[in-house]
């Protein structure tokens, strides 16, 4: 079933969805479900993540919400003009996104944030459609290599045609353009593997693309 729509309750994935029930019963005030996609519904920037983080968005049902991994995202999206405030650590906070939205390659949280191949397969119908919604001209932000993958797929291009490096960028089908970002998580921000600066250069030049 390609090009399907988001479903928050999807449970194709058996390892997942069993997962989510382990989580739930430890937690029963966490979200416990696929994370919609946050953002504006006409947009020309798409964020692809991986997954969500489980006291981050599978706690706060937004994506890149409440913890680590959402800290330097949020305050680049701001800087470049992308978001209304700097921060996100709830849902209903009042933050908005303009011209921008944020997704994962796989809508619900893995053991170990570690995905399996075949997870990211079956919820690669989600991205699908929602990379068949964007308009030429669009830009697409790829946040580590498995979204980069899963971008590919989704497009119906083979994983192999563009090589994941950090501040690639690579021309899509249908006017689309591909950033490459080294994911916004702990150990690569704690690390310096990826810097705050890194970072920004991945965003402003989004935000030059978009407004050529």
């Amino acid at each position: 079933m390609p090009g399907a729509s988001f479903d928050a309750n999807c449970r194709l994935c058996p390892r997942l969805a069993g997962f989510l029930d382990e989580v739930r019963e430890q937690h029963p005030d966490y979200h416990c479900r696929p994370v919609a996609p946050f953002g504006s519904a006409r947009h020309r920037l798409l964020i692809v993540g991986l997954a969500p983080g489980m006291h981050g968005a599978n706690r706060t049902a937004r994506p890149f919400t409440g913890d680590h991994a959402g800290i330097l995202l949020y305050r680049t999206l701001h800087k470049q003009g992308f978001a209304t405030r700097p921060d996100s650590f709830a849902a209903n906070d009042g933050l908005r996104l303009r011209d921008c939205r944020i997704t994962n390659a796989v809508k619900c949280l893995p053991p170990g944030n570690k995905p399996l191949p075949a997870e990211v397969r079956t919820c690669n119908r989600y991205l699908e459609s929602e990379l068949a919604a964007l308009r030429p001209g669009a830009v697409v932000v790829a946040l580590g290599s498995i979204a980069h993958t899963a971008v590919l797929r989704a497009i119906g291009q083979r994983p192999t045609s563009c090589r994941f490096v950090h501040g690639a960028e690579h021309e899509l089908p249908k006017g689309l353009r591909l950033l490459d970002s080294y994911h916004c998580s702990r150990l690569n921000t704690n690390t310096s593997r990826l810097t705050p600066a890194m970072f920004d250069r991945v965003f402003a030049r989004a935000r030059h693309l978009l407004d050529r």
